[in-house]
């Protein structure tokens, strides 16, 4: 646990560093469209969402992609292959675990179903991540699970995103790609003439605009293919923040910061121009997949349809559309022998980022051979359980002032039902004798009851707030576990 409590920490603080633009507070850019303002505010009535992070590297059971990167981090040490501290054996084996890829128990049906089953209402699925290696069958390169070269390609299921997403539509749930807009692979990105530097292209694309142009148009392309040959799309969810637009000021005046601090001159994390003209791309795939939403991670602006909070959740409500992306168990991709969240732990951290007006991106890691791993399924059997009860207090909720009391947190419906979701302590199974809640009272006639049970419940105003009492067979025998939530009609 400490472990990943640790890896938990450090990916924050590489997100906080990567993503310089990043902020909590950060200003939010409302896009025009009508057709995307409508499908933003679908979108944040579905609070409950899965991601999948998963390539060839969940053979080595490593962090995704970061190890072939030429920076220094020890949570991604090379140490897998036959010769990791020599860094062209490495990457050409890394590469190589393209001919051994072969998920023969892949059966994307089995993880639509148990995520149907949990709540779950999208699903954010990894195309590519930045090593390159497609899961579609994209034209523009042979680096992919359909190519010959990898073991998988004879299989009838080689296409993985389009079997991902076909599985997941016919739960009735929404589908989204993530694409990652650097490519470590692609020769327009790292150029085989130049050594890799860090995570950035390795030439100056402003020098070399015949090169980058290629590099645009190669991302234009796959990512119209997701747009075009794979059924209704609702969100594109781009990766690497850095691949993006930046003004010569911008630039300019990090480097002038970075010096003062760096007296060697080293500077660890370059910020490039990298602009693949994102307005223009926007364009394109939404003329694909009108009201399409476009979350253009940590880049400000219109083209970044929510914000995504990366294994956190802010300490207060925040004033524009977004979603935590969470860890559920090891790392964000395949981990041996995963330690995952506990039932208690998973739904109030649903319960907590509802509250504040977000949805939950809870990321499950499938193994090399396509399965997810027996905690991954418990986790979602314990959503499953806890939802079946309480979902009314999920779905189609707003927030609501102050949010959160002491244990107790707050959703409401926009005819003005109004949810107490009491958080439990660990090991608290049997409900207090009363529940006060002092921030709200209820009105007068408003009907009082605990969700799970059809007894109206005996409440009142008083000086400390609306107390609710708890029957004794309710005290003994609680609807649900980790989480009770009290239904007020009206309140005050």
């Amino acid at each position: 646990m400490l472990k990943k409590i640790t890896l938990i920490l450090f990916l924050f603080s590489l997100v906080r560093t990567e993503n310089i633009f990043a902020q909590e507070d950060e200003r939010y850019v409302p896009d025009s469209n009508v057709l995307v303002q409508a499908k933003i505010k679908e979108w944040q009535n579905l609070k409950f969402g899965l991601l999948m992070h998963w390539g060839t590297y969940s053979q080595w059971g490593i962090v995704e992609s970061w190890s072939i990167c030429p920076e220094e981090y020890g949570w991604c040490e090379r140490k897998m292959g036959s010769n990791p501290k020599n860094y062209n054996t490495y990457i050409k084996e890394y590469e190589d675990l393209k001919k051994t890829f072969n998920p023969k128990a892949f059966n994307p049906q089995m993880w639509a179903k148990a995520a149907n089953a949990a709540g779950m209402k999208y699903v954010v699925f990894t195309t590519k991540h930045h090593d390159g290696f497609c899961m579609f069958d994209s034209k523009y390169t042979n680096y992919k699970v359909t190519d010959s070269g990898c073991a998988f390609s004879t299989n009838p299921k080689s296409n993985i995103a389009k079997e991902v997403f076909t599985a997941f539509r016919k739960e009735g749930m929404w589908t989204g790609a993530y694409f990652s807009k650097p490519d470590w692979h692609s020769p327009y990105y790292w150029d085989p003439q130049y050594p890799p530097r860090d995570r950035n292209v390795n030439y100056e694309p402003e020098a070399n605009t015949e090169q980058w142009e290629k590099y645009i148009q190669f991302t234009h392309n796959q990512i119209l293919e997701l747009m075009s040959d794979y059924g209704k799309m609702d969100i594109l969810w781009l990766d690497g923040g850095w691949v993006a637009k930046t003004p010569k000021a911008t630039i300019d005046n990090w480097y002038q910061e970075q010096l003062k601090e760096n007296a060697n001159g080293y500077l660890k994390h370059r910020i490039v121009n990298q602009d693949i003209r994102m307005d223009e791309l926007v364009e394109k795939v939404r003329a694909k997949q009108p009201g399409l939403l476009v979350v253009d991670r940590a880049v400000y602006g219109k083209n970044q349809n929510y914000l995504t909070p990366e294994n956190r959740v802010p300490a207060k409500a925040l004033p524009y559309p977004w979603e935590s992306c969470i860890i559920s168990g090891g790392g964000w991709s395949h981990t041996r022998n995963a330690s995952y969240m506990s039932g208690r732990e998973g739904v109030q951290l649903l319960v907590d980022i509802v509250a504040k007006g977000g949805n939950l991106l809870l990321n499950i890691a499938p193994t090399p051979e396509g399965e997810w791993q027996p905690g991954a399924y418990q986790l979602l059997k314990e959503y499953e359980a806890w939802m079946k009860i309480n979902s009314e207090a999920i779905y189609n909720t707003k927030p609501i002032a102050p949010y959160k009391e002491n244990n107790i947190c707050l959703t409401q419906l926009n005819n003005g039902t109004t949810f107490f979701l009491y958080l439990c302590k660990e090991n608290e199974n049997k409900m207090p004798a009363q529940i006060i809640i002092k921030c709200h009272k209820a009105a007068k006639g408003a009907k009082v009851s605990l969700l799970g049970s059809n007894q109206n419940l005996v409440w009142q105003n008083t000086a400390e707030g609306l107390v609710v009492n708890i029957p004794e067979s309710l005290m003994q025998h609680a609807p649900c576990s980790y989480v009770w939530t009290i239904k007020v009609s009206k309140i005050e």
